[in-house]
């Protein structure tokens, strides 16, 4: 996901988007420790997606408070 994507999405969305990257991340992480993953450098992406959600969901944040 991009971060261009990010950002249009509503803090809902990119809540929602947060918790599933997590979920998704923490079953492949069990997968890897039981040596079934076909795909490591998802590992990676999974981690940078979590990262680009938080840095947008803040900045939303902020844009908001600012606001009022």
């Amino acid at each position: 996901m991009t971060s261009k994507e990010i950002r249009d999405l509503a803090p809902g969305e990119i809540t929602t988007k947060l918790r599933e990257t997590r979920e998704a991340l923490l079953q492949l992480r069990l997968r890897k420790n039981a040596g079934q993953v076909e795909k490591p450098h998802l590992l990676r992406t999974y981690r940078k997606d979590i990262a680009r959600l938080l840095t947008a969901l803040a900045a939303k944040k902020t844009a908001k408070a600012k606001a009022a």
